[in-house]
């Protein structure tokens, strides 16, 4: 049984395992996003969440914590920077993890981690979909769709009916008439005034 195990060990000792997880997390923070066993990322999230959080706020005191950590001025740079700058709006699920499948020699399950704010493919959808879907909430319809509902129904009242229509084209010029009033020249139009005159 399990009973109260939040940690997994990966079969390592707690020194091995701590190497590991800050090496893991280096690579992440320099490259955005690593492949790896689904097991290591899902402790590689439970590690590299915190600190990231804790990087939000730039201070030394939250700069030495974190280097105890990692202990790579390059990533601290990056994360204190960059990274931190990116999540500032965010209140946690920094990291995603996706399953790859099995790995082909041991059969390990196999999952890419990256950092959410920095896959830029899913951002740009996400941005367009957020554009033309309107946002619902729990207690009923969203603002935006009652808006658009009583525009349409605005505009369908508004729509004249066919006998209306029917009467307009009625009284519009044919195109021949169109057509003599373009052909006629404008010094005969003056002509014709200055009769009208006299």
């Amino acid at each position: 049984m399990r009973h109260g195990k939040k940690v997994n060990h990966l079969g390592r000792t707690k020194s091995h395992r701590d190497a590991l997880l800050a090496n893991l997390t280096i690579s992440l923070i320099k490259a955005k996003r690593i492949e790896t066993t689904l097991a290591k990322a899902k402790a590689l999230r439970m590690y590299i969440e915190p600190l990231i959080t804790k990087s939000k706020t730039d201070n030394t005191h939250s700069r030495r914590t974190v280097f105890s950590y990692l202990q790579d001025k390059e990533s601290i740079k990056t994360l204190f920077g960059e990274i931190a700058e990116k999540v500032a709006e965010r209140n946690g699920g920094y990291t995603r993890i996706i399953k790859l499948g099995q790995r082909q020699g041991d059969n390990a399950v196999v999952a890419l981690i990256e950092l959410v704010d920095f896959n830029e493919n899913l951002l740009s959808s996400a941005i367009e979909e957020g554009d033309t879907k309107a946002k619902r909430s729990r207690r009923g319809k969203s603002k935006k769709t009652e808006e658009t509902t009583n525009v349409v129904a605005a505009t369908v009242t508004e729509v004249p009916s066919a006998e209306v229509v029917e009467e307009v084209v009625e009284e519009t010029p044919s195109a021949e008439i169109v057509e003599e009033v373009t052909e006629t020249p404008a010094e005969e139009t003056e002509d014709n005034k200055e009769e009208e005159v006299k």
